[in-house]
C-alpha cells in the first residue's frame, strides 16, 4: 500500500496514511474536537483506519486510554507505526478485528466512550470504489450503520457516550437506530460548508440508557460568506484545553 507522511494539526502529529483510501479529512478533525472524555476513561474507536482520530484524542485527553479496532491488516499496522512515531504507544493501541463480531473480542460494557466515523453510504445504495480500503471507509462494504450502532450499544457502559459524524441526509435514519438500541441522542451539531448551503454532516453525541432530551447546538460553518475559514473551524485544528463533562 502506497502511503504518505503528513503533518496534522500544524505538526502536532505526524501521520502515515494511504495515498489512496481513507485519509485525514475535515470530518476527522471535527469529530476529534467534538468528543468529550473524562479523566482516565477507556475509549474505543471503531473502524480506526490509520489511527488519526485515536491519536488526536490521545493528544487532547492526556489521561485517556484509547484502543482502535480495525478490520484491515495493513491499516492496523500503519496505525501502530503512527502511535510509535508520535510517542503515544503507551496509551493508544490498535487491534485487528471486525466490529460485526465484537462480542468475540471484548466483554460487554468495556468502554466509557465509543468514537466512530462510519461509512457514509450503505454498500447496497452506492457505487463502490475499486480500492478496498476506500470502499470500506466510504461505502460500508464491511458493515452497515445498524451494525455500527449495535456494536456501540454492546461496548458502552451504562451512561457511556457515543460520538459520531455522519452525512446529514442520514440523520433521521441514525436517530431511529440509536433510539431503537436505547442509546439516546443528547447533542447534535450540524456542519455547513458555508452560509446558505445545506448541512453536509452532523456531529452526534448519544448516551446509553439515558433519558430522552436532545440539544441542537449552534451550526458550525466551514467557511464564512466571504469564503474564509471560520474561527470555529480553525479552533478545531488546534490542541487546546479539552472540553470536560
Amino acid at each position: 500500500m502506497k502511503s504518505t507522511r503528513d503533518a496534522i494539526l500544524y505538526g502536532e502529529l505526524m501521520i502515515e496514511q494511504p495515498g489512496e483510501g481513507p485519509r485525514v479529512s475535515v470530518d476527522t478533525i471535527l469529530l476529534s474536537a467534538f468528543v468529550q472524555v473524562r479523566e482516565k476513561e477507556k475509549v474505543i474507536e471503531l473502524g480506526s483506519a490509520h489511527g488519526a482520530i485515536s491519536l488526536l484524542l490521545a493528544r487532547r485527553f492526556p489521561s485517556a486510554v484509547i484502543e482502535g479496532l480495525e478490520i484491515q491488516t495493513a491499516l492496523v499496522e500503519m496505525a501502530r507505526r503512527n502511535a510509535v512515531e508520535n510517542g503515544l504507544e503507551d496509551r493508544v493501541s490498535f487491534r485487528e478485528g471486525d466490529l460485526r463480531t465484537v462480542r468475540e473480542v471484548y466483554p460487554a460494557q468495556s468502554f466509557s466512550v465509543v468514537v466512530v466515523n462510519p461509512p457514509y453510504d450503505e454498500a447496497a445504495s452506492s457505487r463502490h470504489s475499486p480500492r478496498e480500503s476506500e470502499a470500506a471507509a466510504r461505502h460500508g462494504t464491511h458493515c452497515t450503520l445498524e451494525e455500527v450502532v449495535g456494536a456501540a450499544r454492546y461496548l458502552l457502559l451504562n451512561k457511556g457516550r457515543l460520538f459520531m459524524v455522519l452525512r446529514a441526509k442520514r440523520c433521521a435514519e441514525l436517530m431511529s437506530l440509536l433510539s431503537g438500541q436505547k442509546i439516546e441522542p443528547k447533542r447534535i451539531r450540524p456542519v455547513y460548508p458555508s452560509p446558505g448551503r445545506e448541512a453536509s454532516v452532523v456531529l452526534v453525541q448519544a448516551t446509553r440508557s439515558a433519558g430522552k432530551g436532545t440539544i441542537f447546538e449552534s451550526p458550525l460553518f466551514i467557511q464564512d460568506s466571504s469564503g474564509e475559514y471560520t474561527d470555529e473551524l480553525l479552533e478545531a485544528y488546534s490542541i487546546r484545553d479539552p472540553k470536560c463533562l
